[in-house]
């Protein structure tokens, strides 16, 4: 077991559901927890959580909606400044798929734009102090609901339906996942991996949004996530993906190349901001 104690850990999504879950074992161990989430008073709340569970006392809240590409960048801006290392990054946060499209506010489909673009800027932002802080792990959390992406309608501009729209930003996940690990090589200190935590996890987000009743709970899937943070056999183990405790292969689409590469032009593309692999 990686020992964490006052090693400083970013969890977006921190304040509810599995983010929090996640946050507070990790606090349990030790570990400083950077939380990020939209709502303050329940932020407040996670907050005090973590410290009540032994967290760090430099824990902290960051606020920021993810729907903007600026507030994400404030938020990179605000963990580099306020901390000289970070062990791991959890990219956690996430929506499900209103039933009709919406836009983010830089006008790009709403949950691809908050479950894949938004990680993406994020951990591009934040990987020269992972790398800075090496050994260092991200976490992307996805989901075994996949659908290849479609590179003529990315943005689902036509055909636009919930399933597809939430499928395809958990499978840009994974698809950055891999591609990211093979652009860091095995010698840079950083490993990337994702997960799908558990099946439908009894969750706000699942409560809400019509994909189907409950069927795990959150202390399931907490335990997945935190084993790719802790677990010392991982180590060096990149760019892989498991669901829950067990080995996975996620769809075909995450293993082709060109694919990968589309969709790393296209997310540079879409959030305005060149993705430097040092």
């Amino acid at each position: 077991m990686r020992p964490l104690r006052e090693q400083t850990i970013l969890v977006t999504g921190g304040t509810d559901g599995l983010g929090r879950a996640v946050a507070g074992d990790l606090a349990e161990r030790g570990a400083t927890l950077i939380i990020h989430g939209r709502d303050p008073v329940r932020g407040d709340e996670a907050l005090r959580e973590i410290q009540r569970r032994g967290g760090g006392a430099d824990s902290r809240l960051l606020l920021a909606d993810l729907a903007s590409l600026e507030e994400v960048r404030g938020l990179a801006t605000e963990v580099e400044r306020s901390v000289p290392r970070l062990v791991a990054l959890v990219n956690n946060a996430g929506i499900a798929s209103p039933p009709d499209r919406r836009e983010s506010a830089d006008g790009h489909e709403l949950t691809f734009a908050v479950n894949h673009l938004s990680h993406f800027l994020l951990t591009g932002r934040l990987l020269g102090l992972l790398v800075r802080s090496a050994p260092s792990r991200i976490v992307n959390v996805a989901s075994i609901g996949q659908q290849p992406i479609d590179f003529g309608d990315p943005l689902l501009e036509n055909g636009y339906s919930p399933f597809r729209a939430y499928s395809q930003s958990k499978l840009a996940q994974i698809m950055f996942t891999v591609e990211l690990a093979e652009r860091l090589g095995p010698n840079g200190g950083v490993t990337v991996n994702a997960l799908h935590p558990a099946t439908l996890m009894d969750t706000r987000l699942v409560r809400e949004s019509g994909f189907g009743t409950p069927r795990s709970t959150i202390e399931e899937g907490a335990l997945a996530t935190i084993r790719l943070l802790t677990d010392e056999t991982l180590d060096g183990r990149s760019g892989e993906y498991f669901d829950g405790l067990d080995d996975a292969r996620a769809d075909p689409q995450a293993y082709d190349d060109e694919a990968r590469r589309r969709l790393w032009d296209l997310s540079e593309k879409l959030t305005g901001s060149r993705f430097d692999v040092p």
